[in-house]
């Protein structure tokens, strides 16, 4: 069975039509947190399944709801998911830890605003943050990442450019 998933981070309290469209597109959404309230991740979940971890703007409300950090498997892969996390060779230690504990095959992070999709060879697995969805941030485009997983692999990935930081949209 292939499994389509939509990975997001840093809402930052924001959600609109155009990444919701997309949700509608996959099977599941994981959420690297900074989802900035409660509203954002119902919207997701009124309409698919969600994994989210929370991150450090998140309140009580969605600490409670969900972890710091999620090890999961998705149709054989096993994935380890957590907001703040660094870069390949340049983790923090709590992530270094988590790394050398799960051996995930997905390692995926938020926090950074940046999107980077790499191999990281040194924990032997594919390093995945999808930059930002939301409005609020320093990152000049807001971006997703829709990806497939089949029988323990990882394709089909592409990147979602929902357009400029600043800009509002609706639709398509």
């Amino acid at each position: 069975m292939t499994k389509k998933i939509l990975l997001l981070s840093d809402t930052h309290s924001y959600i609109d039509e155009r990444i919701l469209y997309y949700v509608n597109s996959v099977d599941e959404v994981w959420h690297a947190g900074d989802i900035g309230n409660i509203e954002v991740i119902d919207k997701i979940v009124s309409l698919k399944p969600a994994r989210a971890v929370y991150g450090n703007i998140d309140n009580h409300t969605l600490r409670s709801t969900y972890k710091e950090n999620e090890f999961f498997l998705c149709e054989k892969v096993s994935v380890l998911m957590t907001h703040i996390a660094g870069s390949p060779s340049k983790y923090n230690s709590r992530v270094t830890d988590l790394l050398e504990k799960y051996k995930p095959q997905l390692f995926i992070c938020g926090h950074s605003h940046i999107l980077k999709v790499m191999q990281d060879k040194k924990y032997n697995c594919l390093f995945m943050n999808p930059g930002a969805a939301g409005i609020h941030g320093f990152h000049k485009m807001r971006t997703m990442i829709r990806f497939a997983i089949t029988q323990g692999k990882i394709h089909a990935l592409e990147v979602i450019e929902l357009g400029k930081r600043g800009a509002i949209s609706s639709g398509q």
